[in-house]
């Protein structure tokens, strides 16, 4: 059984930076393409980024694009999502997930595994 767990979540003024961390239970060098996604109240759930095995192929929605970088550490088995330039609208509960293939997706249904979620607030 994979197991995704989120942590680095917390509450920061706008403008501020995050840096949310995924760590699986599996070898990330298996050859799983991994991603990000938030839900927010009154929104359904969006696509953050994705990143490939290799983390060579990186995809981010527009909303976050040159304020959030995904990247991965595969020795570590961890993901991560580094966000600067926080805005009050990227308040949401932010999950990981993994595929079971190697190639980057941006809907949610391609993902078989999910972790928890971490909080993410930021204050206006």
């Amino acid at each position: 059984q994979v197991q995704l767990v989120e942590s680095g979540g917390g509450l920061v003024q706008s403008g501020g930076s995050l840096r949310l961390s995924c760590v699986a239970s599996f070898r990330t060098g298996g050859r799983s393409a991994m991603g990000w996604f938030r839900l927010a109240p009154g929104r359904g759930l969006e696509f953050v980024a994705a990143i490939d095995w290799s983390g060579a192929v990186t995809y981010s929605a527009d909303s976050v694009k040159g304020r959030f970088t995904i990247s991965r550490d595969n020795a570590e088995n961890t993901m991560y999502l580094q966000m600067n330039s926080l805005k009050p609208e990227d308040t949401a509960v932010y999950s990981c997930a993994a595929r079971q293939y190697d190639s980057i997706s941006i809907g949610s249904s391609d993902y078989a595994y999910w972790g928890q979620g971490t909080q993410v607030t930021v204050s206006s």
